[in-house]
């Protein structure tokens, strides 16, 4: 079974990069890659080590729901995770959308509140404004856009979102799993 995929999706989803888990695991940023690439395989110990910091259980890890397919989901479906550092909130629209092939996000940011950069990747990224005025800068070039519009992009370059208006910003981003 190819487990990097599921490794590498729970990684993003907790907000974590492939340094923060190496760090973590006492593991290199190097071998973590590795191993969402399926190019290396963990011995056990290790695994359970990369779970337990992913904050998830083996049985959840290997389970595959086939019998039920959710198709509405509820405010107490999502996950939250609040930055105070960098004014951000992300909240996770669909449960187990790492493991989907695209996953929607709600994203609010504080005034100045600013989301980390991105190294290039073969997603493709859709952002609606639903509040405030943000930035991408993809590359060398930055985009505004304003509540009511919208941003398509293919993550080719480095890229970076932040509120640059003068109250909260929020946005419903969508992501497909080519990401990292």
């Amino acid at each position: 079974m190819e487990i990097g995929e599921k490794l590498r999706n729970l990684r993003v989803q907790k907000n974590l990069t492939q340094e923060e888990l190496g760090e973590r695991t006492d593991l290199t940023k190097g071998y973590i890659s590795q191993l969402e690439r399926d190019l290396s395989s963990p011995s056990m110990e290790t695994f359970f080590t990369i779970l337990e910091v992913l904050g998830v259980t083996p049985e959840e890890f290997f389970r595959e729901d086939h019998a039920h397919h959710q198709i509405v989901y509820r405010e107490e479906d999502s996950t939250r995770y609040l930055d105070e550092e960098n004014g951000y909130e992300l909240k996770w629209l669909i449960p187990d959308s790492n493991e989907k092939e695209m996953e929607p996000i709600l994203l609010t940011f504080e005034k100045d509140g600013e989301y980390k950069t991105f190294e290039p990747s073969l997603a493709e990224t859709f952002i609606y404004v639903l509040d405030g005025t943000i930035s991408l800068t993809l590359g060398e070039t930055t985009y505004k856009a304003r509540k009511g519009q919208s941003v398509y992009y293919q993550a080719s370059e480095p890229h970076q979102l932040k509120n640059i208006g003068r109250q909260k910003s929020r946005v419903l981003v969508v992501v497909t799993d080519s990401y990292l």
